[in-house]
């Protein structure tokens, strides 16, 4: 898929499942939606991972039993892109597997039984920034998101030594006062893709918008440069 497919306002969806029946037919219905696009399609958890790196969708549905594992998948698309949200799929209500998705920071987390209409207004609502579960669990959604948003706050070194190669080439673009457009020009990537990885970059940087990003990024940049010349 390349950039130029993520470039309307659609609402880009990933589903990651092993099994394919119900991962195309789940494809089927988002695909039918006007506001939805499939983008991408896997079976694993590395498909998974690769599919979120090149595409950097709005959303990524992720099976909890596929082969490489569903929360492991999640743990790494949260820690690496948080701008996608994801929402777990699975056969199970096991309250140990909310838990889990819920810590990693998964948003929603649906029943494979549940009507289509309920799906695409789960759906909908994630793309706005609410979170879902059953409502059977929500008690347990309160509980381990407060428990999530307070266990959070670990973090040594630098905040750049979290960023993808990707985004280290868009936050230097950046310092050297480049805009989205011309970061994408340089790139050859979508002025869309390039707001995707700005939204990633401010969120794992922890700063609030582009001119604290660019100022943090030439900060650091500065005292690297001394610590080499020593």
């Amino acid at each position: 898929m390349s950039d130029s497919a993520l470039t309307s306002d659609m609402l880009h969806v990933v589903i990651v499942d092993d099994h394919a029946l119900f991962r195309e037919g789940l494809a089927s219905i988002l695909d039918a939606e006007v506001d939805m696009e499939v983008v991408g399609q896997g079976g694993s958890a590395a498909d998974a991972v690769q599919l979120v790196h090149d595409l950097l969708p709005e959303i990524i549905l992720l099976d909890i039993d596929m082969p490489g594992g569903g929360l492991e998948a999640a743990r790494v698309i949260s820690n690496d892109f948080p701008v996608t949200r994801i929402v777990i799929l699975t056969a199970s209500e096991q309250d140990d597997h909310l838990i889990s998705a819920l810590k990693i920071g998964a948003r929603a987390f649906i029943l494979k039984g549940v009507a289509a209409r309920e799906l695409l207004r789960v759906l909908r609502a994630v793309a706005a920034g609410e979170s879902y579960v059953p409502p059977a669990l929500a008690a347990s959604l309160l509980l381990e998101m407060h428990e999530r948003d307070t266990h959070s706050q670990k973090h040594t070194g630098s905040p750049i030594d979290d960023l993808t190669g990707r985004e280290r080439e868009i936050l230097e673009s950046l310092a050297g006062g480049l805009s989205n457009k011309e970061i994408g020009e340089k790139l050859f990537l979508s002025e869309k893709t390039v707001k995707h990885y700005m939204t990633n970059i401010m969120h794992k940087l922890q700063v609030r918008n582009r001119v604290e990003a660019a100022l943090m990024a030439q900060k650091i940049e500065k005292i690297e440069n001394s610590g080499n010349s020593t």
